[in-house]
């Protein structure tokens, strides 16, 4: 039966990250404003010394142009790293399991992916990934990626307040949210999950000797500290192949629980961390707003549509005469509100971490998924989202302006045609980069089982639609296994490319609608200001965004998730 209780869990979990969000989002400004914060004393000198290494400087300040070219090289290097050590991988050492050197495709959409803070996998963890990859290489990438992303929403914050053209240094940003953000929070949180029941050893396997008899191998590894980064970086890549389904890598409700509340603490926290950045707190308000109403609408639709009965479920006594508290594909050791919590977080942080398989969820409900990756800001993932959020006020405020015959202008900077060219630019490329390669592989035949190409149907092109959608909004979560083999070099090449546009152009114009903000004088306000900092900004928003996001997608809606919820195959 629906467990009612569990709802106050839900409620309980996003109070307590709203309660600390603002104080967290703080610390985040002080940190990236080089104002005093905590552990100054202690990681100052070992900065310094980074600094000194890499031959940088906290004094050495980088325009847009430069400052992409710093995350572009940064990148390089780690998809160089990844790709090397995935096709190589049986030839290095630690590789215990004998897994096989990964195929040049495969190395390639795997180094893209983790490159890009998706972490999609076209492989199966267990049997074709060696544990050398999984706690040397891939790690490395849940660091790089998360920090470079909220590097740059930084950088581009930065724009409304600086007037020299410079958005900060890229190398700076990049050490001091590693140093002061993502590794003591990783191994805070690793020790948590520890406790809680998830594994942290080098040992590659024990075997098992189930009470069915025989033996089995159990895959182990350092799998609580390989969690914390992955939900804390948003990044969502499970230690295993069944993710967070998995009952060693998510054993209980509560590791469940404690896992939503690491997803949203940053995403929660950067509203927050602007307002620092600005010295303007009461802009945080508006953005957490729209986040917020976004959030609870899609939660609540989840909820309710797969608590629902199941029409197809209706002659099971068991599963179709009463309301479907444990559905098709959930785990049975969380309520259907607490798994439902962790799933919709996971897709709508961009995380893509999994507790439920997908492609048994309900329609709406592989809708309500859909969305939070159309938007892509309601929070997103580790910093892009706020930043595609900012560029959703940045086009609104120009919209509005023109509605209202004033000039556009955004916490004292003038809004031109070259900021909407951009912001228009990175709301764009996303659903281009679905869209294209989607027409492709349906049109082309090249959605397929083994070798029999699969009957046109609304489920069939859900299923690809959902693919490239979250490899453009660098989320990684999959339905499932799918109706289709995902796995052909097609499939590789087209998802890694989809995933470097879908992460790098986004990232680029976010730097130049940053660098032109910073080029300019602050004006002081005037009697023709819009006022940001309102209630009736935060409902602009919200409808701006969501209508946005709707007219983009709405032609692949209507012919996949709709298509199912008025009975199509």
């Amino acid at each position: 039966m629906f467990a009612f209780q569990s709802i106050w869990d839900v409620l309980f979990l996003i109070a307590l990250v709203l309660a600390v969000a603002p104080f967290f989002g703080a610390y985040l400004g002080r940190v990236y404003m080089d104002r005093p914060a905590f552990g100054d004393v202690l990681l100052n000198p070992i900065e310094r010394t980074v600094y000194r290494l890499l031959g940088t400087s906290p004094r050495r300040a980088m325009s847009a142009r430069e400052y992409m070219f710093a995350v572009l090289l940064v990148n390089a290097g780690v998809f160089a790293f990844l790709y090397a050590f995935f096709f190589f991988q049986n030839l290095l050492p630690y590789d215990a399991t004998a897994a096989p050197g990964m195929g040049w495709d495969l190395a390639f959409h795997s180094a893209a992916s983790f490159t890009t803070n998706t972490d999609f996998t076209h492989f199966t963890n267990e049997t074709q990934l060696s544990l050398g990859s999984l706690v040397i290489a891939w790690p490395l990438a849940l660091f790089v990626s998360a920090a470079t992303g909220l590097s740059v929403a930084v950088a581009m914050i930065r724009g409304f307040v600086r007037k020299d053209g410079t958005v900060g240094n890229f190398y700076v940003d990049l050490v001091r949210t590693i140093s002061r953000v993502l590794l003591p929070l990783s191994a805070l949180f690793a020790l948590v999950l520890v406790l809680l029941g998830v594994p942290e050893t080098f040992t590659n396997y024990v075997i098992a000797h189930p009470i069915t008899g025989g033996t089995q191998e159990i895959f182990l590894g350092p799998v609580a500290s390989f969690q914390a980064i992955s939900f804390l970086g948003t990044n969502g890549g499970g230690f295993y192949s069944a993710n967070a389904a998995s009952p060693l890598a998510n054993p209980s409700a509560l590791s469940n629980l404690f896992g939503v509340f690491v997803m949203l603490l940053i995403p929660f926290s950067t509203p927050f961390a602007f307002g620092q950045i600005i010295r303007r707190r009461g802009e945080s308000w508006p953005f957490m707003g729209t986040i917020l109403i976004v959030f609870a609408v899609a939660l609540a639709l989840f909820i309710t549509y797969q608590a629902a009965l199941n029409p197809a479920l209706g002659a099971i006594p068991s599963l179709g005469l009463s309301p479907n508290g444990y559905p098709v594909g959930q785990e049975t050791r969380f309520s259907l509100p607490e798994a439902s919590l962790f799933q919709v977080v996971s897709v709508y942080t961009n995380t893509g971490a999994t507790n439920m398989q997908i492609g048994a969820l309900s329609p709406v409900a592989q809708l309500v998924l859909l969305f939070g990756m159309f938007t892509q800001s309601t929070p997103g993932g580790e910093g892009t989202g706020f930043g595609m959020l900012l560029l959703f006020a940045v086009l609104g405020v120009f919209v509005g302006g023109l509605m209202v015959g004033r000039t556009p202008e955004y916490l004292g900077k003038k809004i031109t045609t070259g900021h909407v060219r951009w912001a228009a630019l990175a709301l764009l490329v996303h659903p281009a980069s679905i869209l294209i390669p989607l027409v492709v592989a349906v049109a082309g035949g090249f959605v397929s089982t083994a070798s029999v190409s699969l009957p046109t149907s609304a489920h069939t092109f859900t299923s690809v639609l959902y693919e490239f959608t979250s490899e453009s909004a660098n989320n990684g979560s999959a339905l499932a296994a799918g109706p289709f083999n995902d796995t052909t070099t097609f499939f590789n090449v087209a998802g890694g490319v989809v995933m470097f546009v879908g992460r790098f152009v986004p990232i680029w114009a976010m730097l130049k609608v940053g660098g032109m903000f910073s080029e300019q004088e602050v004006l002081p306000p005037g009697p023709g200001t819009l006022q940001t900092a309102s209630a009736t900004f935060t409902v602009y928003i919200t409808l701006f965004l969501i209508i946005v996001s709707v007219l983009l997608f709405l032609p692949v809606i209507a012919l996949g998730p709709l298509a199912q919820i008025v009975g199509g195959p």
